[in-house]
Formats: C-alpha cells, structure tokens, sequence
C-alpha cells in the first residue's frame, strides 16, 4: 500500500520492521529481544525497533518514529542501540535500511576482535575487500556508535568487537539477505580457521570482484561472452536434441 506519491505509508513501514525483526529471529541471525531493525521514513526520520520487547509480539504502534535530533515519538521507547541507527542514517543517504543481530558464528569472531579478510571473494557483497570489526564500547553508547559508523565506511556490513553485526542496505529485505550472508561467511570462516592457514585473496582481484558486484543480479548487465537468443527457447533445446 502506497500514498498518492508512491511512498510507503507509515503503517506499512512499521509493519515492515516487525517482519524483518521476526525474520532475524527465524533465520537464527537473533535470538530473544536481541539485535534492532529500522527503516527510514523520510530524509530526517526513521521508524526503529522498541527496547525490550518480543517480536512476536510486537504491533505497528509500537514502533517508535525518531527524528536525527535524538527525539522520538509513539508510545513505545526506542531501542538503546538507537544512537548508530540515527547516525548511519544522517551521514549515509545511501542507506534507507539497518538491521542489528547477534549472530553466533559472526559473533564468535566479533569477540575475538577479528573482522572478515577477503578469504572468499563474495566478502566483496559487503562492499569492499574486507568486513571490518568495530572495536568494542558499551551499547547504546555514543562511542559504539562512532567506532560502528567509521567501520562501516565504505562498507555495507561491519561487526562489533564483543557484541554482533550490522548490516545496512537499501531496503529491508537488502539488509536482512546482508546480515545473513555476513552470518554464512563468519561460518565459512571460522572452519577455514579451524583446518589451517587461510587463504587470502589479493587486494586487485577484490577491486574487481566489488566492481563485478555492482552489476550482479541485473537483467541487462553487461557480458561480453553473453549472447541473447530471443525471448523464447527452440523447441529443439526444450527436447535435449
């Protein structure tokens, strides 16, 4: 449901933070009322999960709207983790989506201080060679969330040192696939590290697998090898003859 402009009405927003927070839950990237989700609503304002509650019981009017001034409005309190929410948001007008998990495998690694190295080139869904790991500062604190915004420089996914994962995109359902695929990698990972010395692939080959990512997924994307045959397939390809 949309307005006359074509935005997405305020109910549907919020609407779209409980599916995204009981996703997390779901995929096993959170657990109990851990991790925190937001949305954002217009240029200086986004809906954000509550502090406290299960998502299982959450209702769209328990979704507080925060402006970038810190203030808030519903009759629900914010997360505490709202300070990075509000932050990436101000300084990333590339971001209209951040989900906050504590995922076990990303988080095992978060506490060991270590980020993702380019050990597997799909590290570059993230945005660049690596995935940094923010150093550790108590939640909801105005320091995490300066150490998370500089980790996520350039970047589309960051972890925190002793705490979780970040991850951000243009969309809910983007930043929700990023804090799972960043999970996967933090699996992939961590049994790299347990069968020997890892891998590292060199800082050119991941410029251009970023520079690959940027087309990934998309129907006209460029191919030099790839030529089209027409919209529907011969009836001899169809037989396997």
């Amino acid at each position: 449901m949309t307005d006359p402009d074509g935005a997405m009405t305020d109910k549907k927003l919020r609407e779209a933070v409980i599916a995204a927070c009981r996703e997390l839950v779901q995929r096993g990237l959170t657990h109990g009322t851990s991790g925190n989700v937001s949305v954002r609503r217009d240029e200086g304002r986004f809906f954000v999960s509550p502090t406290g509650m299960r998502y299982d019981a959450l209702e769209p009017d328990d979704i507080p709207l925060m402006d970038v001034d810190g203030r808030w409005f519903g009759r629900c309190r914010p997360t505490s983790e709202w300070r990075f929410h509000r932050d990436v948001f101000r300084c990333r007008g590339d971001v209209a989506a951040i989900v906050h998990t504590h995922s076990p495998k990303a988080t095992s690694l978060a506490c060991t201080g270590r980020g993702i190295p380019s050990f597997h080139y799909m590290v570059a869904v993230a945005g660049g060679s690596d995935i940094r790991c923010a150093p550790y500062y108590t939640f909801g604190t105005q320091e995490l969330s300066d150490a998370a915004v500089a980790a996520l420089d350039g970047r589309k996914a960051c972890l925190l040192a002793n705490h979780g994962v970040i991850a951000v995109g243009a969309d809910l359902p983007a930043a929700v696939a990023l804090a799972g695929e960043v999970e996967n990698l933090a699996a992939q990972y961590c049994a790299a590290l347990a069968v020997g010395d890892v891998r590292i692939l060199q800082e050119g080959e991941m410029r251009r697998v970023v520079e690959k990512f940027r087309t990934y997924g998309k129907q006209d994307a460029a191919d030099s090898g790839l030529v089209f045959g027409g919209g529907d397939i011969p009836s001899a390809v169809v037989k396997g003859s």
